[in-house]
């Protein structure tokens, strides 16, 4: 594949920092540009906030820009801009013909907004063509889930797929570096677990419903599967731990959801992508696992796969119990967006 440039909009944060450190060595995108905003004008080295995760040689030395359109050279624009920043931003670089790869809030509930998990909805990234002729726009805004829907979701759709689900019940045990930097404050955070994420909850009962979705008629007919989340912050570094419930239309053992689980791949398995790991999911028998510490980079790719264990029966023979751990920053954030873009461009839908 022909390299292309790449930019990435507030670089210097937690999650931009993890975009840079995976796209130094991505064999199809060529880190060209990051902007920032109080950092603009110094270099990228000295301008990183908190513990920086590995910044490469070539990009130490790049010059921080604005966040704005007519300093960015890139054929494709990565956003892990805050909520109130991407609100504005994306829609600007659109205009001028950027396509978008966000994992920010702002526009992934919009119903012209593909929300995508690449191996779970690929054919919903046909709304770009509906967006750009709703907004007249050259560019196009694609959206990536929240960090905690996309740990939920992929486990989801092969159950969903083999056995019809009916409701979702799901508690989540979320990292810290899910906040950002700096974060949770410690003397909140250190032995303790906070029982609320504002808004949190929400976000994970629609973006499942979205992603799980039908596309039709141009628009996104969400599922009617019944999803009730309770979200915590625990005292983790990385890695979304959750644990699930689920009740299906048809009788399920734990074998065949386990065989269920490990066979499944999506698209960008067959196409052989090059953040695709080899097994979306992964499970573990042992009764412990899976854990944060031990289990986050699990797989081909390290923190792209999720790994599922402790599956176990329920009271009823149409539903089940498990946990689901996935990484937060990689498969959450930048990693799934990287995917995404990946996707994108192996459809044409970046030149």
């Amino acid at each position: 594949m022909k390299q292309i440039k790449v930019a990435v909009l507030g670089a210097t944060g937690m999650v931009g920092q993890r975009y840079v450190s995976m796209l130094s060595k991505h064999p199809w995108f060529k880190l060209s540009c990051v902007t920032g905003k109080e950092s603009v004008g110094k270099k990228y080295g000295e301008a990183v906030r908190g513990n920086p995760i590995d910044i490469p040689s070539s990009v130490a030395d790049m010059e921080v820009v604005p966040n704005e359109p007519k300093y960015v050279d890139a054929d494709l624009v990565f956003s892990p801009l805050p909520t109130e920043a991407a609100h504005e931003s994306e829609p600007l670089f659109a205009q001028e013909g950027f396509p978008i790869v966000s994992d920010a809030s702002a526009h992934r509930m919009e119903k012209d907004v593909p929300l995508i998990v690449p191996e779970i909805n690929p054919e919903h990234i046909e709304l770009i063509e509906v967006q750009k002729k709703n907004r007249k726009w050259d560019g196009y805004i694609v959206t990536t889930p929240n960090c905690t829907t996309v740990g939920l979701v992929i486990p989801l759709k092969p159950l969903h797929d083999a056995y019809t689900l009916k409701k979702v019940v799901v508690t989540t045990m979320q990292a810290v570096s899910g906040a950002g930097f700096p974060g949770v404050p410690s003397l909140s955070i250190l032995g303790n677990v906070i029982p609320y994420i504002s808004g949190e909850e929400s976000k994970v009962e629609k973006e499942t419903q979205k992603i799980l979705g039908r596309l039709k008629d141009g628009t996104i007919e969400p599922t009617r599967i019944t999803i009730e989340a309770s979200c915590t912050r625990v005292p983790t570094i990385d890695g979304h731990l959750e644990s699930v419930y689920i009740e299906t239309e048809k009788a399920l053992s734990v074998d065949d959801a386990k065989n269920v689980l490990a066979e499944f791949k999506g698209l960008p398995q067959k196409l052989a992508l090059p953040t695709a790991p080899e097994k979306p999911i992964i499970v573990m028998e042992e009764e412990d696992r899976p854990q944060p510490r031990l289990d986050i980079y699990a797989g081909s790719v390290p923190g792209m796969s999720v790994v599922v264990g402790r599956i176990r029966p329920a009271k009823d023979e149409r539903a089940l119990k498990f946990f689901v751990l996935s990484h937060n920053t990689i498969r959450g954030a930048a990693g799934i967006a990287i995917l995404t873009a990946e996707l994108l461009y192996v459809s044409g839908g970046v030149k």
